[in-house]
Protein backbone atom coordinates (compact mmCIF):
# COMPACT_ATOMS: atom_id res chain seq x y z
CA UNK A 1 0.00 0.00 0.00
CA UNK A 2 1.20 3.43 -0.81
CA UNK A 3 2.02 5.60 2.21
CA UNK A 4 2.06 2.61 4.56
CA UNK A 5 5.22 1.70 6.42
CA UNK A 6 6.99 -1.53 5.70
CA UNK A 7 8.19 -3.83 8.43
CA UNK A 8 7.29 -2.42 11.86
CA UNK A 9 3.86 -1.30 10.81
CA UNK A 10 2.96 0.87 13.79
CA UNK A 11 5.68 3.53 13.55
CA UNK A 12 3.28 6.26 12.34
CA UNK A 13 0.90 5.51 15.21
CA UNK A 14 3.69 5.79 17.77
CA UNK A 15 4.86 9.05 16.21
CA UNK A 16 1.29 10.33 16.21
CA UNK A 17 0.92 9.47 19.90
CA UNK A 18 4.19 11.22 20.72
CA UNK A 19 3.08 14.35 18.86
CA UNK A 20 -0.26 14.31 20.67
CA UNK A 21 1.54 14.01 24.00
CA UNK A 22 3.81 16.94 23.16
CA UNK A 23 0.76 18.97 22.14
CA UNK A 24 -0.93 18.16 25.42
CA UNK A 25 2.20 19.21 27.31
CA UNK A 26 2.32 22.53 25.43
CA UNK A 27 -1.37 23.10 26.08
CA UNK A 28 -0.76 22.45 29.78
CA UNK A 29 2.14 24.89 29.87
CA UNK A 30 -0.01 27.52 28.18
CA UNK A 31 -2.86 26.98 30.66
CA UNK A 32 -0.46 27.18 33.58
CA UNK A 33 1.12 30.39 32.26
CA UNK A 34 -2.23 32.04 31.55
CA UNK A 35 -3.54 30.94 34.93
CA UNK A 36 -0.52 32.42 36.65
CA UNK A 37 -0.77 35.66 34.66
CA UNK A 38 -4.49 36.09 35.39
CA UNK A 39 -4.21 34.85 38.99
CA UNK A 40 -6.55 31.95 38.13
CA UNK A 41 -5.38 29.14 40.41
CA UNK A 42 -7.85 26.66 38.92
CA UNK A 43 -6.56 27.17 35.37
CA UNK A 44 -2.97 27.03 36.61
CA UNK A 45 -3.66 23.72 38.38
CA UNK A 46 -5.41 22.33 35.29
CA UNK A 47 -2.33 23.20 33.26
CA UNK A 48 -0.06 21.38 35.69
CA UNK A 49 -2.43 18.41 35.55
CA UNK A 50 -2.30 18.34 31.74
CA UNK A 51 1.50 18.41 31.88
CA UNK A 52 1.60 15.56 34.41
CA UNK A 53 -0.74 13.46 32.28
CA UNK A 54 1.40 14.12 29.23
CA UNK A 55 4.56 13.15 31.13
CA UNK A 56 3.01 9.83 32.14
CA UNK A 57 1.99 9.11 28.56
CA UNK A 58 5.47 9.98 27.32
CA UNK A 59 6.98 7.62 29.89
CA UNK A 60 4.66 4.88 28.63
CA UNK A 61 5.79 5.52 25.06
CA UNK A 62 9.42 5.23 26.15
CA UNK A 63 8.69 1.89 27.81
CA UNK A 64 6.98 0.66 24.65
CA UNK A 65 9.95 1.80 22.56
CA UNK A 66 12.39 0.06 24.91
CA UNK A 67 10.42 -3.19 24.68
CA UNK A 68 10.36 -2.99 20.89
CA UNK A 69 14.12 -2.38 20.77
CA UNK A 70 14.87 -5.28 23.14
Amino acid sequence: MEGQPTGGGDAPVATDDKLRNQGEDLKGKAKETIGRATDDEELEAAGRGDQAKSSLKQAGEKVKDAIKDA
